[in-house]
């Protein structure tokens, strides 16, 4: 793609709203925590559980930087000692095996872990930072746990039809990125703002599966806040880099390359996906892991620029309802009661985005008061807790 020609405008007017919704987001961010409060955090201060593992993010590291525990589930307490909001993840490669994002300052999340031996990274706050290393040894207990676990006989057409879910899903992101990178290479400023929504929400519905890419996802739909530099990190690409560009500065200058990385990660996200072994436990895991993460960082939101959160809120939840959808039929009779509570959990998830949807989309995040976005995230935490409930009703958790 080649260089657009248009020049970013002087004096521009919407500069100045941008800082007050900057200013106002950081606002947020404590907001949302203090809420989230309720649900899985715990005040910097309080005693912490004694079977909990505390891990502390300062400014450019974590303390311990080398942990060790037993093969199985460990729950983890992330206190951060910075002053930035971080994110906290366990990775196997480039997968994300379980994370916690937009931990305000002075506040702690917890984390519970269900870990196979080996060794793995942790992240340590801003993505720049070194990661540190958690070694996972063998244990008997959890040797004798995963033998226990149910065979895939059951979960064979569930997994099928996941796998076509995103096989479709992922094409339609590869297509609504091809038009955004079209408009931005053509210096279309206005068609390019247009069709931002549409490639964001497309990401969101293959997010729960999608977000396990560490790699693809910081660079897909990475957001400033967790990079040094914030918007003049060099590291600052994607949806988000282009939607800054063309929301908060008024223009494309810049973006066409950013544009060409978008979509050639698009592509690699797109193959990565139908090699993919999704297992029976990824099902609700994944959802429970995207839903976790959207009950911290739904308050303080993501596209703050655009303000066009509510596409992809409700985009993520149109997806964690396909997941709810292909496990109900395959959940033990003793299980009904967890998939009516998740059916429940969804449609009362889905009634809140009805409430701002205005003509084919929705109205602006900015619309949506504190406490609405406080609601949104108890919704989601309870989304999340009954997903692991069901997990582990299927014997996969």
């Amino acid at each position: 793609m080649s260089t657009p020609s248009a020049s970013q405008p002087h004096g521009n007017p919407q500069s100045g709203l941008v800082r007050f919704g900057l200013a106002g987001a950081i606002l947020l961010v404590l907001l949302g925590a203090a809420a989230f409060y309720y649900t899985s955090t715990l005040r910097g201060g309080d005693d912490a559980s004694a079977k909990a593992l505390r891990v502390t993010i300062s400014a450019n590291a974590c303390d311990p930087n080398e942990l060790t525990v037993p093969a199985g589930t460990t729950l983890f307490e992330i206190a951060n000692a910075s002053d930035r909001a971080v994110e906290w993840e366990i990775l196997d490669g480039v997968m994300v095996v379980e994370e916690r994002e937009n931990i305000a300052p002075g506040f702690v999340q917890s984390l519970s872990a269900k870990l196979k031996p080996g060794d793995y990274a942790i992240t340590c706050g801003l993505l720049s930072n070194p990661r540190g290393v958690l070694h996972v040894t063998p244990s008997a207990a959890a040797d004798a746990e995963a033998a226990a676990q149910p065979t895939l006989t059951a979960f064979i057409g569930p997994l099928a039809e996941y796998k076509v879910f995103l096989t479709l899903k992922s094409n339609a992101f590869v297509k609504a990125v091809g038009a955004l990178a079209d408009a931005v290479t053509a210096g279309d400023v206005e068609t390019a703002k247009a069709l931002y929504p549409a490639a964001r929400a497309a990401y969101a519905e293959i997010e729960p599966e999608a977000a396990r890419f560490a790699d693809l996802h910081n660079s897909i739909d990475g957001i400033a806040d967790y990079l040094a530099h914030r918007e003049a990190d060099p590291a600052f690409t994607g949806l988000h880099r282009i939607e800054y560009g063309l929301f908060a500065q008024n223009s494309v200058d810049g973006l066409a390359s950013v544009a060409d990385k978008l979509v050639a990660d698009a592509a690699t996200l797109q193959q990565r996906l139908k090699e993919v072994k999704t297992q029976p436990a990824d099902l609700a895991g994944n959802a429970e892991r995207l839903a976790s993460v959207a009950a911290s960082a739904v308050v303080a939101g993501e596209d703050h620029y655009a303000n066009t959160d509510l596409v992809a809120i409700a985009a993520n939840v149109s997806s964690m309802r396909k997941i709810v959808g292909l496990l109900g039929p395959v959940a033990p009779t003793g299980a009904k009661d967890i998939v009516a509570n998740l059916d429940a959990d969804v449609k009362a998830l889905e009634a809140k985005l009805d409430a701002w949807r205005k003509g084919n989309g929705f109205a602006p995040y900015t619309d949506a008061s504190v406490e609405a976005r406080q609601g949104l995230a108890q919704g989601f935490s309870t989304l999340a807790e009954h997903l692991g409930a069901l997990n582990a009703a299927l014997g996969l958790s």
